[in-house]
């Protein structure tokens, strides 16, 4: 068998792996990129992208519906589920093509199978037509994660559902269960209540969203039930009756067990790294709950091996990904770049209403010892918002009273997860409050909510 020598392998085509290898390419080293199943991975092909494909198609639909605000007309409004994740389904692979255009526009070698690490800088490659040996002094895991399920509530496909089954389903739920209300269940549930499923979500935490702000989680929770949603929190799915058709589901809270008939469940409980089979053990790699262990420069304490992205633990998103995978690259060519601080990596929710936030909760901030300031604005407050029929929303920042630090972000409402990177630049260029109220936000805009909400934490909003 031929030896394939590279400067650098990457395991995994998802937005950390083929970024690394498209860096590394860009600075000189011979790079091959490895992947089992499509380039671009779980967020191009299964996650981010798909969802926000089908997540539009419910706002335009829920638009529609309002056409009578707004001086217009739409009759016999409706939609077609198969057509909707067909566009869906359409969006991923013009974009899974994309990257595959990119790898060979950078010269990147492109290995479809399945990698095993056979020793320090070897990787064994599964392929269709057989197997493939490669070598490189560096090799960058980026092998991803998937759904976590939990006994008794495991996936079939039919009746429950993971993220997967959820973005090509092939009918519309009408009795919906929902287990965990993080980014993904929510997503999914605002998805099909949008489009008429009677939707229930059962959080196992005291509140939805439960990373974020308490004051978010608690209007994000109050705008879902407005919506139609039914809200349990504090309650544990104990366990799930199939038959043909339906699934009974035995909900436990502090008053104890209580039983509910849906059509269909989607399992939203988390995730778990992909370090199975790729000889990590072997080599000496440390692994905790599913994760890859490694230091601020992604390093596994293995010489040459990295781990980034879903794998090397939280927060599991994208571009936090990306950002691992150029540092990473960067380092293996010989610089000498920052860690990624994990405090400036931005969250966003494509719900209805948008959730989006930035370093830490109010909450997190008083118990690490900050005294702070705190400032809010409304949706309707702003001149846009109104105008634009989305008057229901939030900007809420967390500034260090001593400093002027902000030290947090915690945005609900319309478009959000295209504002909250003004705050993330803020924090990168280690901003203070005198920078942000001194910045001139062009008008009408809703990103005058964020100055706004910036002067009312020392008293100077104007608008409210």
């Amino acid at each position: 068998m031929t030896v394939k020598a590279f400067d650098m392998i990457v395991i995994g085509a998802g937005p950390g792996g083929y970024v690394a290898a498209i860096r590394g390419a860009q600075l000189g080293l011979r790079v091959a990129i490895v992947e089992r199943e499509h380039l671009g991975g779980i967020c191009l092909n299964w996650g981010c992208i798909p969802t926000k494909a089908l997540l539009r198609s419910a706002e335009v639909f829920h638009l529609m519906h309002r056409a009578k605000e707004f001086g217009l007309s739409a009759q016999g409004v409706g939609f077609d589920l198969a057509a909707v994740v067909a566009r869906s389904r359409g969006v991923a692979k013009q974009l899974s093509g994309g990257i595959g255009h990119l790898m060979k526009k950078n010269k990147i070698t492109v290995v479809m199978g399945v990698a095993t690490l056979t020793g320090q800088g070897r990787v064994a490659v599964k392929t269709d037509t057989g197997s493939e040996e490669l070598t490189a002094k560096s090799i960058v895991l980026a092998t991803g994660a998937r759904a976590r399920e939990l006994p008794g509530l495991e996936a079939d496909g039919d009746l429950v559902w993971t993220y997967k089954h959820a973005l090509q389903a092939k009918r519309m739920p009408k009795r919906l269960l929902v287990i965990g209300s993080g980014a993904i269940g929510i997503e999914f549930a605002s998805f099909f209540n949008t489009l008429g499923a009677d939707t229930t979500v059962v959080e196992v935490l005291d509140r939805v969203l439960p990373v974020e702000d308490a004051e978010i989680s608690a209007f994000a929770r109050k705008a879902f039930v407005k919506q139609g949603m039914k809200i349990l929190e504090k309650t544990t799915v104990k366990k799930l009756d199939r038959s043909p058709g339906k699934v009974v589901a035995h909900l436990e809270d502090a008053k104890g067990t209580t039983t509910a008939e849906f059509d269909t469940v989607i399992s939203a409980v988390g995730i778990v790294g992909n370090v199975e089979n790729l000889g990590l053990e072997a080599l000496g790699a440390k692994i905790d709950r599913t994760h890859v262990v490694t230091d601020e420069y992604c390093r596994t304490g293995v010489q040459g091996l990295y781990a980034i992205g879903d794998i090397a633990g939280p927060p599991w998103l994208a571009h936090k990904a990306s950002h691992e995978g150029v540092m990473v690259a960067e380092l293996i060519a010989g610089g000498h770049p920052h860690p990624i601080k994990p405090g400036s990596i931005a969250g966003c929710t494509y719900c209805q209403p948008q959730v989006a936030s930035v370093g830490l909760t109010e909450a997190k901030a008083k118990e690490q010892g900050f005294e702070v300031k705190v400032g809010r604005f409304p949706f309707v407050g702003n001149g846009k918002a109104i105008a634009l029929g989305e008057a229901e929303g939030l900007v809420k920042t967390v500034f260090d009273a001593k400093t002027g630090e902000l030290l947090g972000a915690h945005l609900i409402g319309a478009e959000v997860t295209e504002l909250i990177q003004g705050y993330v630049i803020g924090r990168t260029l280690e901003t203070t409050e005198e920078d942000l109220m001194s910045t001139v936000f062009p008008h009408p805009t809703l990103s005058e909510m964020m100055h706004e909400s910036v002067l009312d934490a020392y008293g100077r909003a104007l608008h409210i």
